[in-house]
């Protein structure tokens, strides 16, 4: 049984409200690091194939880029919203079922919802809106998970745990390139499954988790004031969120900017086949999830015995943009591998030790929830941008400019590397 560490012999701020643990116990993590795994695989599959199949199937060919581009927006902003606003409601919870339990279950009951009217949708504008309501519950979902390991795993074990985090979410993503070759046009199967499984795990989550009650509620801050609050966190009385948030913002600028288009890549830059492409896809998210999980474990496990976060992240930025680089390069299958090995090495570093240098940098534990809200406007925000400013890239000089886009996301990954520079809190 593991034992509450009092507020006065803990060495990092903590809330009045909530008992902390001296470790995490096993069962807890397992099964967080399964919820993790089933989210992103019952979200991650229409990012990553789905949902751009679905689309090829209801317009013509020579609008499928740009109606993507329009639909993964949408889907991008309705992140942006929520994750905050769900954030600051999961602080704010109170009742016998905890803060964070009520929303990990009621997510991932409307993220099913909606991925399954997208399955049925015979219409772009269906698709767009079934979408945008998907990301809506997946992110109330989300939005308690990433706060549970804030409110359940000390300092001296998260580069740990957030490294297995950082490893089971790239296995759904894993999951979801494979759910491809599995469920090919299916289009049922092919939502349905993924998110079946995000649910189940969820749920599992939820059951397990060690979620207490607030012990008494919150003040109420009411009207536009908490509004503007639950989407912002000053830079100036916060300048190391601040840095992280700009670092977090640029890699994820260039992240999606490949991932939107990267089966279109594999066609039309390698001259491939939908069905080559797809084999292809899944075969490099395999290599690069190998890469990234011994990179995160290692690089997690690193961080905590050196108790240092800001190397690491700064290095797995600079490594990832080299493998956006190589991606330029790549003229077969073969090229395109060996660029994925590299990105999973530095996304593995990153994804082993950011979440944990962003735990350590949060203004206040007792708004964990929501200034991580806050910070995953960070993931957002730039999810937003990224497909419409993919798309004009591509579409640069008479179409097909994939170089374009991957010269622009490396130069990216360099600047988030740069930004970590600054933070003082951390080492």
């Amino acid at each position: 049984m593991a034992t509450t560490v009092p507020r006065s012999e803990h060495p990092e701020a903590e809330s009045a409200d909530v008992p902390r643990l001296a470790r995490a116990r096993p069962w807890t993590v397992a099964t967080m690091g399964l919820a993790r795994c089933g989210l992103y695989l019952a979200i991650l599959t229409p990012v990553y194939s789905s949902l751009a199949i679905k689309v090829r199937s209801l317009v013509p060919e020579q609008d499928v880029v740009s109606t993507l581009a329009l639909v993964s927006s949408l889907g991008a902003v309705a992140a942006f919203l929520a994750n905050p606003v769900f954030g600051r409601i999961s602080d704010r919870t109170t009742g016998r079922f905890g803060r964070r339990r009520p929303w990990l279950v009621v997510g991932a009951l409307g993220m099913t919802a909606g991925l399954a009217a997208i399955a049925t949708a015979q219409s772009v504008a269906v698709v767009a809106i079934a979408w945008f309501v998907a990301q809506i519950f997946a992110n109330a979902a989300l939005a308690a998970h990433v706060a549970s390991i804030a409110d359940q795993v000390p300092s001296t074990q998260r580069g740990k745990v957030t490294g297995l985090m950082g490893v089971v979410q790239n296995v759904g993503i894993l999951g979801a390139a494979y759910a491809a070759q599995l469920f090919g046009d299916r289009m049922v199967l092919f939502f349905m499954v993924p998110a079946a499984v995000g649910l189940v795990l969820t749920v599992l989550y939820a059951i397990a988790l060690p979620d207490k009650p607030l012990v008494k509620r919150p003040p109420s801050e009411g009207g536009l004031r908490m509004v503007l609050k639950t989407f912002w966190v000053s830079p100036r009385q916060y300048p190391d969120f601040a840095w992280t948030f700009i670092s977090r913002f640029l890699i994820m600028l260039a992240t999606p900017m490949f991932t939107t288009f990267r089966l279109f890549y594999l066609e039309e830059d390698l001259n491939l086949t939908q069905a080559d492409a797809v084999s292809v896809m899944a075969t490099g998210v395999l290599v690069y999830t190998l890469a990234l999980i011994v990179a995160a474990q290692v690089a997690g496990w690193l961080s905590d015995r050196l108790r240092r976060r800001k190397a690491f992240v700064g290095l797995s930025s600079l490594v990832f943009g080299i493998g956006m680089a190589l991606l330029v390069t790549a003229d077969s299958a073969t090229g395109f591998y060996v660029a994925e090995v590299v990105l999973g090495i530095g996304f593995g570093v990153y994804t082993g030790v950011d979440l944990a240098l962003v735990i350590d940098v949060l203004p206040n534990p007792d708004d964990a929830a929501k200034d991580l809200g806050v910070f995953n406007i960070a993931n957002a925000a730039p999810q937003t941008m990224a497909p419409a400013v993919g798309a004009l890239l591509v579409n640069t000089g008479g179409g097909h400019n994939y170089s374009l886009l991957l010269g622009t996301a490396a130069v990216l990954c360099v600047l988030g590397a740069l930004a970590i520079v600054p933070i003082k809190k951390v080492r």
